[in-house]
C-alpha cells in the first residue's frame, strides 16, 4: 500500500485520527489558515471581480513546509479539515498551494469531513469521499473578502475622524450599537414606583405568601397601588376586614406539561455554559474543541473524540445516536422514561444547516462520572453539561400539578397564592434549562392541602415598595442570543465578535455583563449617523443569509460583493470628504461656559469623554461628566520633574493615574504611579522587551511590553516561560479560577492548549 497523507487542523486530532488509520497514513496539522490576504491596501481589488492576493502566514510557513514535504513522496492526499466553511476554506487553500508548487501531479485528492471523531466516523468518511465544495469555499471567500473591504476602508476614516488606532468590523459594529442602545436604554430610564401587598399566611403548620390580586372589587395591576399613602390605606383596610383569618374561596388545580429542551448548537451551548458554569464564549468553545479533537479516557487506546463538531446550529440528532441514547434511557432510568416516538426539534436559526448534526456526545454511554479522572475540571463540567442536555432531550416530559387558591379578606380584597409540585419529573430528573436575569419562580413553592371553606391563620399583612428596573445588560449569554435571534453571526463567529470588541475596548466585561467604554459609544455614535445601513440589523442579517445561500449554491457570490461595495464606497468617500472630525467628538449641550460664555460640548478625549469649551484653546475649561473641575491637579510634594525641575502632578491616563511633568507637552516627562512588576518574561512579539505586570484604569491586573507603545504586546494572565507543546508559542500563561482551579493556557486566539495545575495535598 502506497503512503497517503492526510490534513487536519490541529495536532491534537491528528492524534485521536492516528489510532483510526493506522501504518499507511501520515497525519498532519495545519495549525489553522496557512495563508490570509496580505494585510495592506490591495489586497481585494474590486476593479478586477474581486481578485485576492494572498500569502503565507509566518507561524504556520514551517508547518505548510512538512505538509509538501510529505505530500511530494506520497500517492494521495486526504484533506480532513473541520466540516464547515472555515475548513472548507483551509483545504482549498492548501490545495491551491500544494498545486502552484506542482506537487499534486498524477496524485489523488479527496475531500473528507467527519461531523464527529470516532473510529465509525473516520472510516465511512475516509471509504466515501468527496471533492472540495466550491460553493462553500465562495462563501468564505466573499465573507472574508467583505470583512477585509470593511476593515481596510472604515478603519482609516475612523483615524481621521476621531482617532488613530481604531477599527470597525462588519459584524462586530451591529452587536456593539445593541451593546450600546441598551445602556442608552438603562441611563434614559425613569424608574416608577408600585407597591404590592402580600399575606403571610399558616395552614396545617405550614407558612406560605399570598399576594393581594383583588381590592375592592377591581383587579390590581401593577401600578394599582402606586403610594405610600395608599398602601398604609389599603393594608389596613384588609386588616380591619379580615381580622385574624382568611377563607379559603377557590381552588384551581391543574397539570402542566413540560418537554424537553432540543440538544445543543453552538448559540445554546454558549449560553447555557455561561450561565451554568460561568465560561464565556471563548473559553467553551476552547474546551469544546478538546472535547471534539479527543481525549485519552484510559483503557489504552489513545485518544478519543467525546462530542461531535461544535460549530453548528441544527439540532438535529442522528438516527443511530437517537437508538442509543433511548436504550440508554431505558437501562439507566427505566424504559417508563422513553417516549413511544422520539422526540423532534425544529430549530429556530435561520438558514440552519440541517444536514448537520446538534451537539452530542459520540457516544451515549460514555458516562461523564466514569471518565472524570482522565478529564480536566474545564473538560468534565462541559461534557456532563453536554451530556445531560442530550440525554434529556430524548426522554418524556415532565408533569407538574399546578394549584392556585383564592383567599378572601373579609369584602375588601382577595388575596392569590400559587404553586406547583412535580407529579413526574420525566427529563428534569437528569437536566433542567438555566435562565438568565432569572428572579426566582414563585410558583415552585409548595402550599398545603386545602379546600373551598377551609379558615387559614392570618400572621400578617404586609406591603412593599418597589420600582420599575431598566433593561438588564448584555450578558455573554444574553448577547449571542439575541445575535442569533436577529440573524447576525454564525456559529463559528459568536466567540470572535465579543473577544474582538472587548479587546477593541469598545466594551468591557464587568461582573459578567457588557458596559461600553467612551470610545465604544463614539465609535458607535459616528456608525449610526453615517453609516446606518451597515449596522442596521436587518441589513447585516440580509448579507449573512445572502452568503449562506452562496454556501448552497443558490447565489453567485460576486453579485453579493458587487452590491454591497458599490453604495459602501460611495459613502466611505462621501464621509471623508464631508465630515469633520469635530462633527463626531463633540456633542453641543444647553450650557454655556462659566468662563467666557461660549457653548459647552461633550468631547472625547485620551481618557475618555468630558465637557469642554469649544472656545478652546482661547479658553481651556474642562470639566468631567460627573461635573468635577479639571482644573486642579494634584501636585506631588518634595519633588520636581528631573528633567525641568516643574512641578510634578498626578495625571490620570489610558491605563489609570501615572505622575507626569506640569509643564506637557514642552516637557513630556511621565512615570508610574506605582512601579510595574517585571515578570522577566521576554516579549514574544517584539523580542526586546519584557513582560510587565500593570494595572488597568479600572485596577485590573493585566501585563503588556516593557516597549509599550512601540509594542502593544499585552494579556490578561501572568507569563510563564514556557512554550507552548501544540503551537510553539514561546510563552504560556498560569490563569486560576474558583471553578477550574490552577490551569496553564495557551494565550494565542488559534491555539486550544490547556492543562489543569491542580496541586494534591500533602
Amino acid at each position: 500500500m502506497g503512503q497517503n497523507v492526510v490534513i487536519v487542523e490541529s495536532p491534537a486530532k491528528s492524534k485521536t485520527l492516528k489510532k483510526y488509520l493506522g501504518k499507511g497514513f501520515e497525519i498532519f496539522a495545519s495549525y489553522g489558515h496557512v495563508r490570509d490576504l496580505k494585510p495592506k491596501e490591495g489586497a481585494v481589488d474590486p476593479d478586477h471581480d474581486f481578485k485576492m492576493t494572498f500569502e503565507v502566514i509566518d507561524r504556520n510557513k514551517k508547518h505548510f513546509d512538512a505538509i509538501a514535504k510529505a505530500v511530494k513522496k506520497a500517492d494521495a492526499l486526504y484533506l480532513a479539515t473541520d466540516p464547515d466553511r472555515e475548513g472548507e476554506a483551509i483545504s482549498w487553500h492548501i490545495y491551491e498551494m500544494l498545486n502552484d508548487k506542482k506537487l499534486l501531479k498524477d496524485k489523488a485528492v479527496h475531500r473528507v469531513s467527519f461531523n464527529q471523531i470516532t473510529k465509525k466516523a473516520v472510516t465511512e468518511a475516509m471509504e466515501h469521499p468527496r471533492e472540495l465544495s466550491i460553493d462553500m469555499i465562495n462563501a468564505q471567500q466573499a465573507r472574508r473578502a467583505l470583512d477585509y473591504l470593511v476593515g481596510f476602508n472604515l478603519s482609516p476614516l475612523l483615524w481621521k475622524k476621531i482617532r488613530a488606532g481604531l477599527s470597525a468590523g462588519r459584524v462586530q459594529s451591529p452587536a456593539l450599537r445593541m451593546i450600546v442602545e441598551r445602556e442608552e436604554a438603562i441611563e434614559a430610564f425613569v424608574p416608577q414606583e408600585f407597591w404590592s401587598i402580600e399575606a403571610d399566611v399558616n395552614k396545617s403548620n405550614t407558612d406560605f405568601v399570598a399576594k393581594l390580586n383583588e381590592y375592592k372589587g377591581e383587579k390590581l395591576k401593577q401600578f394599582s397601588i402606586n403610594n405610600a399613602d395608599a398602601a398604609a390605606s389599603a393594608r389596613q383596610a384588609l386588616l380591619d376586614a379580615a381580622g385574624k383569618t382568611l377563607t379559603v374561596t377557590k381552588v384551581e388545580k391543574k397539570q402542566r406539561k413540560r418537554n424537553p429542551q432540543p440538544p445543543f448548537t453552538t448559540s445554546t451551548l454558549q449560553q447555557e455554559a455561561s450561565r451554568k458554569l460561568g465560561f464565556s464564549a471563548q473559553r467553551t468553545m476552547r474546551v469544546a474543541q478538546q472535547l471534539y479533537e479527543g481525549v485519552d479516557i484510559g483503557g489504552g487506546d489513545g485518544p478519543t473524540g467525546l462530542i461531535s463538531y461544535m460549530r453548528t446550529d441544527s439540532v438535529n440528532l442522528a438516527t443511530e445516536a437517537i437508538e442509543e441514547i433511548r436504550e440508554l434511557i431505558a437501562k439507566r432510568y427505566g424504559a417508563s422514561e422513553v417516549p413511544k416516538v422520539p422526540n423532534s426539534f425544529k430549530t429556530k436559526a435561520k438558514n440552519a444547516q440541517e444536514a448537520h448534526e446538534a451537539i452530542r456526545p459520540t457516544g451515549a454511554n460514555t458516562v461523564p462520572s466514569d471518565i472524570k479522572t482522565h478529564l480536566t475540571s474545564d473538560q468534565f463540567k462541559l461534557y456532563e453539561l453536554i451530556w445531560k442536555r442530550t440525554i434529556a432531550c430524548q426522554m418524556i416530559h415532565a408533569t407538574l400539578d399546578m394549584v392556585g387558591i383564592n383567599l378572601q379578606a373579609g369584602d375588601v380584597g382577595v388575596f392569590r397564592a400559587s404553586g406547583s409540585t412535580v407529579r413526574k419529573p420525566g427529563f428534569m430528573a437528569v437536566y433542567q434549562e438555566g435562565q438568565d436575569d432569572s428572579k426566582g419562580d414563585k410558583d415552585e413553592r409548595i402550599l398545603p392541602p386545602m379546600k373551598e371553606g377551609d379558615v387559614v391563620s392570618l400572621k400578617a399583612i404586609r406591603s412593599e415598595q418597589h420600582f420599575t428596573e431598566p433593561p438588564p445588560r448584555f450578558t455573554e449569554a444574553s448577547l449571542v442570543k439575541t445575535l442569533e435571534e436577529h440573524g447576525i453571526g454564525r456559529p463559528s463567529t459568536y466567540a470572535s465578535i465579543i473577544s474582538t470588541l472587548v479587546s477593541r475596548e469598545y466594551v468591557e466585561l464587568e461582573k459578567r455583563r457588557f458596559t461600553p467604554t467612551d470610545v465604544g459609544r463614539v465609535v458607535n455614535k459616528f456608525l449610526t449617523n453615517y453609516f446606518s445601513q451597515y449596522v442596521d440589523y436587518e441589513f447585516t442579517a440580509k448579507l449573512e443569509d445572502q452568503l449562506d445561500a452562496v454556501s448552497r449554491g443558490e447565489q453567485q457570490w460576486l453579485p453579493v460583493m458587487e452590491q454591497f461595495w458599490s453604495p459602501f464606497k460611495e459613502r466611505i468617500d462621501d464621509t471623508d470628504a464631508n465630515v469633520q472630525r469635530k462633527d463626531v467628538t463633540q456633542e453641543a449641550i444647553d450650557e454655556k461656559c462659566p468662563k467666557c460664555e461660549s457653548q459647552l460640548s461633550i468631547r472625547l478625549g485620551r481618557r475618555g469623554r468630558f465637557i469642554g469649551c469649544t472656545n478652546y484653546p482661547e479658553c481651556d475649561y474642562t470639566r468631567d461628566m460627573d461635573g468635577n473641575s479639571k482644573d486642579e491637579p494634584e501636585i506631588v510634594e518634595g519633588r520636581k520633574c528631573p528633567e525641568c525641575q516643574s512641578d510634578l502632578i498626578i495625571r490620570s491616563g489610558r491605563y489609570g493615574k501615572f505622575i507626569g511633568c506640569s509643564s506637557y507637552p514642552s516637557c513630556k516627562h511621565m512615570e508610574p504611579l506605582e512601579k510595574p512588576a517585571d515578570t522577566d518574561v521576554e516579549c514574544p512579539k517584539c523580542k526586546q522587551g519584557t513582560i510587565l505586570q500593570r494595572k488597568s484604569r479600572r485596577g485590573k491586573i493585566f501585563y503588556s511590553c516593557s516597549r509599550y507603545p512601540d509594542c502593544d504586546y499585552a494579556l490578561w494572565n501572568e507569563p510563564i516561560k514556557e512554550s507552548c507543546p501544540e503551537c510553539q508559542w514561546p510563552i504560556l500563561t498560569i490563569k486560576v479560577t474558583k471553578r477550574s482551579g490552577k490551569q496553564k493556557l495557551c494565550p494565542q486566539d488559534d491555539c486550544s492548549f490547556i492543562e489543569s495545575m491542580e496541586e494534591t495535598e500533602e
